[in-house]
């Protein structure tokens, strides 16, 4: 059997091609991640370890991805930039894996595009993922988003704290979107500071936008990046509204909150 490797800069939306094949994808390796490759199928996944950070979120998706029968392993943030699934199949170097995928023969500093080829000899098909609670929330006026992905029309204008990375391909995702402030992790910066690249696009837009650290707020948890981020970039726009790095995410969050009414 011609088991295929596929690559997508973000795990979001997938192809039906996605069902059975290998899939090394941009997105952080962090639990809401994990799902969604479970959910379209993936026989077996690569995703980006985000710096790791706060309580290893940028990997909690491996285990939670044993827990289904789904190998998967993670790139180090100092090889690749997120958000880049062909620099990370290029360039990548293993950082995490869990035990399905140590099984198949991948190991800790093994290529990427090595580990894609062991993983081609990952169990499947795998049990099939619960459906996932709600990824959205509202705090103190700001929308809490668990991945940017869920921006909807209505956002425009406020005040939007994503668990997502701050890589190139998020401020395409999220500029139509217009909200008067945008919060991003900045998954430990990483290679060419993949981790905020969304930033300054998002200027020339005119979007306010923040990166808070991966180790002071759990990626893939929009609530965790308003209520325990700790500013590590700012945009023109977002400095503009008072961002300072070093600042707390959640004070400016509410002060932008608190102009718009």
């Amino acid at each position: 059997m011609n088991i295929p490797v596929l690559i997508f800069d973000s795990v979001t939306k997938l192809p039906p091609e996605a069902d059975g094949a290998v899939v090394v994808g941009g997105s952080h390796a962090a639990v809401y991640a994990a799902y969604l490759s479970a959910k379209y199928g993936c026989r077996a996944a690569i995703h980006h370890d985000a710096g790791i950070g706060k309580e290893e979120a940028g990997v909690s998706g491996l285990d939670y991805a044993q827990t289904l029968g789904m190998a998967m392993a993670a790139v180090a943030s100092a090889s690749a930039r997120i958000g880049d699934a062909h620099d990370m199949l290029a360039r990548g170097t293993v950082s995490r894996a869990n035990g399905l995928a140590v099984a198949c023969g991948v190991a800790i500093g093994m290529t990427c595009r090595d580990a894609a080829e062991r993983l081609k000899g990952a169990p499947w098909p795998h049990a099939a993922p619960p459906p996932k609670g709600e990824a959205r929330h509202i705090v103190d006026g700001v929308v809490c988003l668990d991945s940017a992905s869920l921006l909807v029309p209505e956002d425009r204008d406020r005040v939007v704290a994503t668990g997502s990375h701050g890589a190139l391909n998020a401020a395409v995702a999220t500029a139509p979107f217009r909200p008067r402030l945008l919060m991003f992790n900045d998954a430990g910066f990483g290679a060419d500071r993949g981790g905020v690249l969304a930033l300054a696009a998002l200027e020339k837009d005119g979007i306010a936008a923040i990166a808070v650290a991966a180790q002071s707020a759990r990626i893939g948890d929009g609530c965790s990046t308003l209520q325990d981020g700790t500013i590590s970039a700012a945009n023109g726009p977002a400095h503009r509204l008072g961002a300072r790095v070093g600042g707390s995410a959640l004070a400016l969050a509410r002060a932008v909150a608190e102009k718009i009414g």
